[in-house]
Formats: C-alpha cells, structure tokens, sequence
C-alpha cells in the first residue's frame, strides 16, 4: 500500500481528520520537501501516529494578528526530525506539519510581512528599504528561526537587523522605533512549554501590529504556497546587519530613566533575589539594578540560557513552582523580595514577605495596583503630574485587568482608558496620543519635535498640554509599561521601578502587604481569580469554539442563585472607551451578577484554553475588619468559581 493509500484509508476509518488527510497529501507528495521531511512523515503514517497527525496537520498554522505561536516539537518525534540532539536537547529539525512552527511557516510568514511592508512603503509613497528588526528568546530553534527570517528578508530585497544573541521582547519594541524599521518580529513563545515558539510581528510604531496592517499581513501570508518556501530554506547571513551589545546602551539608559525618585534609591538601598527562570531578563535588568545600588542575589541554577527551563515545570514567574528556588534562595539569605522574569522579559512576577515573615506571591492585578499607586503620587511629588490629577492624564488597563486599578486612578483625578486583552491595544492608544499632540503642537506653534529624544518632563509637559500623558498600563497577566518610548510589556522596567517602590517602603518601615492593606482601607476590598480550562488538540479547539459560540447564542441566565443581572458581547455590542472611540469586535463576554460579581470569558490567543476572569469588591471601613471583610469575599468567590467552571464544561460537551 502506498503512502497516500494509507492516508486515504486512515481517513475513511476515522482515524485522520478529512483536512488533515488533505493537507498531508499534499506534503507527502511534494517531491521538492527536502528528504527528511518525507522520511518524517513517512514514518509517523507507517507507525499509525494518527493523533499526532491531525494535530500537526489539520489546519494550516493561523497566522493571527499578533503573529504567530504554537509546537516546534511534537509530542510524538520522528528520527528524522530528532538527528543529531544539541547539548540542550532541541532536534535537528522543527517539527513537520501545516499546524506547527517550522522552517516552512517561519519563511511564509516573513514573506507574507515583506510582500505587505513593500506594498505599504510604495502606496505611501515612500522609497525606504524595508527594514526589520529581529530579536530572539533563548527556546528551541529561536536563534535558528532568526537567522532563518534574517536571510529570507535580505534574500527578498530587504534590510534586516539581528542581535547577537537573546535580547527580550521589550528591548525589540524599543530597537523598532530606535532604528527607524519599518517593523520587527521576536522569535519567542513567552512563558509557554519548552516546546512552544513564535514569531511575534511588530509595526514602525513598536508596537504589536493592529488594523489596517495586521488584516494586510494575514491576507498576504496565507496566500504563500508551500512551492514557494524552500528557496529560502538555505541561510545567508552576508547581507544580514549584526547588532553587538553597543545596541544595548540606548534601552538601558531607558530603564534608569524609569526611576522617578532617585534619592529614594540611594537613601535605602533594597536587597532582592533575582531570576531571569533560564530566560533573557538578567540581560538587560541585572546591570541596571546594579548600577541604581541594588543588591542582587542571583538564583546560580537558573541565570544561564536553557530552552528546556530545566529547573521549573513551567517558566511563568505567576506560578508558585517557578519562583521555588528563588524563594529558597531568599530564605537562605534573609531578602524580603524576590523578583522572576519570564523567558522574553515581558512578563514580572513577585514574592514578598508578609507581616508572620512568611513569602507570599502578589498577583499581577496587585503587581500593577501597587505600581500604578506608587508612581502616580511619585510623579505628583515631583510635580510632573499636577497635585490634584488631570483628564490629560490616563492610566490604561484591560479589561479583564482589575478594576482596582481605575479606582487609584479615579481617586488621583486621572482618566483611564479600558482596552481589549494584549498590549497592542495599549501601543495603538500610545501611538494616537503621540499624533495628537504632534499635529496640534504644529497647528497651535508652528513646531515640530523628536519626541523620543525628550526627556520625561518634557513629554509629561507635551503630552499634558496637546494631548494626553500616558502614566502607567498593565494587564493581569504580569505585563506592565510606564514609557511610551515603547510599545510592548517591559518586565526589565517593571523589576526597576518594583526596586524603587522596595526602596520606599523600606524606608518606610512598611511590608507590601501592609501597602496593598492601606489601599484596601481606601477604595474597598477587590479580589480576582482566573479559571483556566485547556482543550489540548483539534478536538479541544471545538470545545472551546462551542464555550464561545454559546455563550453569545444562548446567554447564561444564572449560575446557581446567583442570576445574571448584566450581560455585554463585545463581539456584538458597540463599546465606546472614555476616549470616545469604538472597542474593536471580538469574541468576548461580560458578565455581571446579582451577588455584585462580575466576570469576562474570552478565548487565549497563544495556548489551547478559554479563560474566565472574576471580580468582586466589598466595603471595608476600618483596619479591624479588613480580615474578616477577606475571608467572606473568599467564601464568595469560592462558590462563583465553581459555578463558572462546571457551567463552561457543560457547553463544552454541548
């Protein structure tokens, strides 16, 4: 029996999806795959790895707006692909399929990205090379995967940029804007398993690409055919520009920049524990921490690149299990703070101590509370922010991010601005308010200005006085910004000004804990809890399609005794945000309850799950009560969760 004889007979048993049978046709009968992509699928059919096969072969990779994301390794591995092992473990070969990230799908999306850059230089009428700026984590295949889009847009007639070795993905946004590129690309897949990469796109603003761009480059990489890619395959670095570590100095000045009171960092210097979890965070964070007089306890076990993040089941610095060893490592040594960063340093977690002297992890709604807090009234002390807040100045934050963060606001005279999940959102208001205050500052003056080389009183001045100052942004998911000279999340300015906020509260003889207690005191007791539900698979991708699509054709009335008393589809649903301008649609949920919960329900754009946000809030008025006002809001939100998650697995069957 043939090759394709036996995928057709898979097929009409059931065990291989009718796309999946589709799409692997096509390959196995593509005669110029280079000969290890036919020996690997050759023999995952002759092994009957059917499972495997659909997953890795019943779509073609979604190339989404933000870029994309998925498997470099299959669960199931053919010799072909394994070769010879690195000293690290990653293959010799990325997995082959349509559904997972390889060499074919890196190449179709940076020639779908040049053939949709080119178009827009010439219909704007501009002659510029089209430049691209590329960083890379340290994951399987991400150098190679850098290498790989370099030389593919050299080879199309482009000038590309590379580092010389892993920089973050905050470093990226910045480097976008700093060279004046027509857009950039990080190789990396955040905080998901090691067996995960990416291809992250970036615009000439720095930030994550958005409408018209982003629906322009999905447009042009899925009309890439496979004939078409292995051109590209073989890597030519000659035409490729190198970046050495002289490229680092301008994003450094950038995170000392991020102090705004800088005697209170000399005054008490804080003493921290510091893991990059095997990532690149120690690279551009360490040197500055140090710099500003920090004292910096590395975790020895985890400072050095590893794709496989050999130490931590998971390297997301939200999880318990990752921060292990620095917390070990802080007991040890007598630290109050310890500080982790994901693998492309977009992302910050914590632990503090509490007043018992035990370690406790802040959650990224507290991590961006409590910085929001301390730098607004920072900037108020030193009179960059006027005393009693300004409409011109806004706070940003999802929505799925605590609504604590739009109380500080409200209560400091700031205006904040909701936005849809991810930071491109964020970027695309950055980018507004920027233009905004370019045209009336060339309308009202006659001037025009280099906004990026002001200094951060002259843009608070600018900004205030044309447009609108952007003072602080974050999501819940650990991702915070406070510079606009930027377009992404920044854990390396995050750590900085989390030192700062240290420093202070040292000096104040004051716990974190006692500081997130004192704002409780202020604007109410506020609690939130997420619920993950993975659907691994192409199975698990209908379940959460079918979670998704009923909730808008058949709304939840009520869970439990608790009804619903409010219920908002963003996808259907005009929402206006307190700039006047329209939420774009999409596929998410916001719920409000009668017991005075809310929650929100959306799909996750980088991992096979649908997650659910909830909030509550209760009335505290005095310290002696705050311990019992927690404990009944815990009870609540015990129960509410419970009745999200057996409710969504529910429709999920359905």
């Amino acid at each position: 029996m043939s090759l394709i004889e036996k995928i057709e007979s898979a097929e009409a048993a059931g065990a291989l999806l009718e796309s999946t049978a589709t799409n692997l046709k096509k390959w196995a009968s593509a005669d110029f795959l280079p000969e290890w992509v036919g020996a690997s699928i050759t023999e995952l059919i002759n092994k009957e790895e059917w499972e495997e096969l659909n997953d890795r072969f019943y779509q073609t990779m979604v190339f989404g707006t933000g870029g994309i994301r998925g498997r470099t390794i299959g669960k199931v591995t053919a010799s072909a692909e394994t070769g010879s092992l690195s000293a690290q473990g990653t293959p010799e070969h990325a997995a082959v399929g349509t559904n997972v990230l390889n060499d074919f799908n890196l190449i179709r999306a940076t020639v779908g990205m040049f053939r949709y850059v080119k178009q827009y230089l010439d219909e704007s009428g501009r002659h510029d090379l089209p430049r691209f700026v590329i960083a890379h984590d340290v994951r399987h295949f991400s150098r190679h995967f850098c290498e790989l889009a370099a030389s593919t847009w050299c080879k199309l007639g482009g000038q590309a940029l590379i580092f010389d070795g892993p920089r973050s993905t905050p470093q990226l946004s910045f480097a976008v804007r700093h060279y004046k590129a027509t857009c950039g690309a990080v190789i990396t897949a955040s905080h998901n398993p090691s067996h995960d990469n990416g291809f992250k796109a970036y615009f000439e603003d720095g930030a994550q690409v958005v409408s018209p761009h982003a629906e322009g480059i999905v447009n042009l990489v899925n009309e890439v055919e496979l004939e078409e890619l292995v051109q590209f395959l073989d890597i030519n670095l000659d035409h490729v520009i190198a970046l050495d570590s002289s490229a680092d100095e301008p994003y450094l000045d950038l995170l000392e920049e991020m102090v705004v009171d800088t005697e209170v960092l000399q005054k008490v210097a804080p003493k921290v524990v510091f893991s990059p979890i095997h990532g690149c965070g120690a690279i551009s964070s360490m040197p500055v921490l140090r710099k500003l007089g920090v004292e910096v306890i590395e975790v020895p076990e985890q400072m050095e690149p590893d794709g496989r993040f050999s130490t931590v089941k998971s390297p997301n610095p939200e999880n318990a299990e990752a921060l292990a060893m620095a917390i070990a490592k802080a007991n040890e040594t007598d630290t109050d703070l310890v500080i982790a960063t994901d693998p492309d340093a977009d992302r910050m977690g914590v632990a503090v101590r509490d007043l018992a002297g035990e370690m406790v992890l802040l959650t990224g709604n507290q991590i961006g509370t409590l910085l929001a807090e301390y730098r607004i009234s920072t900037l108020k002390d030193a009179e960059i922010l006027p005393e009693d807040g300004s409409e011109n100045a806004v706070l940003i934050k999802t929505f799925v991010t605590s609504p604590m963060q739009e109380a500080v606001a409200t209560w400091h005279g700031l205006k904040t601005i909701n936005t849809l999940t991810g930071f491109k959102w964020l970027g695309e208001k950055l980018a507004e308010y920027e233009a905004e205050m370019k045209a009336k500052l060339f309308e009202q003056e006659g001037l025009a200005v280099d906004y990026d080389a002001c200094d951060i009183w002259t843009k608070a001045d600018l900004m205030l006085d044309y447009s609108t100052y952007f003072v602080f942004g974050g999501e819940e998911s650990y991702g915070y910004l406070a510079s606009d000279k930027l377009r992404d999340k920044d854990a390396n300015a995050a750590v900085v000004m989390f030192c700062e906020l240290a420093a202070y509260l040292k000096g104040q003889e004051m716990t974190f804990p006692e500081y997130l207690d004192s704002l409780y005191l202020q604007l109410g007791y506020y609690e939130e809890k997420t619920i993950n539900i993975y659907f691994e698979g192409a199975a698990g991708s209908q379940k959460i399609k079918n979670i998704l699509e009923s909730y808008r054709s058949d709304p939840p009335k009520a869970f439990g005794d608790v009804t619903v008393s409010g219920f908002t589809d963003f996808g259907k649903d005009e929402i206006i945000d307190a700039d006047g301008k329209r939420i774009a649609p999409q596929d998410f949920y916001f719920l409000e309850l009668s017991n005075g919960y809310s929650f929100a329900v959306r799909g996750s754009g980088t991992e096979p799950k649908i997650k659910f946000y909830v909030f509550g809030r209760s009335d505290v008025t005095n310290p002696e009560e705050l311990a019992e006002v927690k404990l009944a809001a815990s009870k609540v939100m015990e129960t509410t969760l419970a009745a999200i998650d057996a409710e969504a697995r529910r429709r999920a069957e359905a």
